[in-house]
């Protein structure tokens, strides 16, 4: 076994790691936490930051 067998166990190595996570991330199972990562800028919270904004108007 030399350099080039070990380069290319890394490589496919490193090409199914990439299939893996490109799979994990179209699965069925994972979308409905990737929507609601997506909409979560657009989430109203009622924290204390938006309370203190409320009592000090600009």
């Amino acid at each position: 076994m030399d350099i080039n067998d070990l380069r290319s166990i890394v490589t496919v190595a490193g090409l199914l790691c990439f299939l893996a996570i490109v799979a994990w991330a179209y699965s069925k199972r994972s979308k409905k936490g990737f929507d609601e990562a997506a909409n979560l800028p657009f989430a109203e919270h009622d924290d204390q930051d938006a309370a203190s904004r409320a009592s000090h108007p600009r």
